[in-house]
């Protein structure tokens, strides 16, 4: 009875036992600093490529990863907007590259000697074609503890939420945060980047229609 008792307790643990859960805290502007320069002083040009799209796409971990060369290049060029349809709305989402993103996916794109049609991002592993959102999810992991965080803190939508948080601070902007992070309603705006209800409704307020 004994082991039927604690079998039933394995089967019916929860999922997120010693996990931190909520909300995943966004990079600070000295955080995202730090991982770029470990990652550069030491070549890790395929990482500094995926954390700088990252970052400027503001892309869901799946869509980042399935992103082929063509969806952000034209030929070894990488442009300054591309639009991708996200998987999880089937909708376009634009964004923008900045120059040094550029800089890092071309330099990418010249050493792995990569096609318009292949994979951005292909997978060392056999049996799968791009780096899949679990092994993403690991990397995000290694360059939190290159900045001296706390790994179980953050989670891929650290990344996702960074260049969102830091544009809404500076413009109190939802609407144009919502378009960038691809959000149907402005209330999942709301609730992503954690804005409190009442700083919501002063923004409302501003806004004739």
């Amino acid at each position: 009875m004994k082991t039927n008792t604690t079998t039933s307790q394995a089967a019916h643990e929860p999922w997120n036992k010693g996990k931190l859960i909520g909300q995943k805290p966004p990079l600070k502007l000295h955080e995202i600093w730090t991982v770029r320069t470990q990652l550069r002083m030491a070549g890790k040009t395929r990482e500094l490529a995926l954390f700088n799209l990252a970052i400027d796409s503001k892309l869901r971990g799946c869509d980042l990863v399935s992103l082929r060369v063509r969806d952000i290049a034209h030929g070894n060029h990488v442009v300054s907007r591309a639009s991708v349809v996200q998987h999880k709305t089937q909708e376009p989402v634009r964004f923008e590259l900045t120059e040094q993103t550029r800089e890092a996916v071309e330099d990418w794109i010249k050493k792995a000697t990569l096609s318009s049609t292949d994979f951005l991002f292909p997978s060392r592993q056999s049996g799968s074609p791009h780096v899949s959102a679990r092994q993403y999810a690991r990397i995000v992991k290694q360059w939190i503890e290159l900045m001296g965080g706390d790994p179980q803190e953050y989670g891929t939508h650290s990344l996702r939420r960074t260049k969102a948080t830091l544009i809404y601070r500076q413009t109190k902007n939802l609407r144009a945060v919502q378009l960038l992070l691809g959000h149907r309603k402005i209330e999942s705006t709301v609730r992503y980047l954690g804005v409190e209800v009442d700083d919501a409704l002063d923004i409302a307020e501003h806004i004739e229609c």
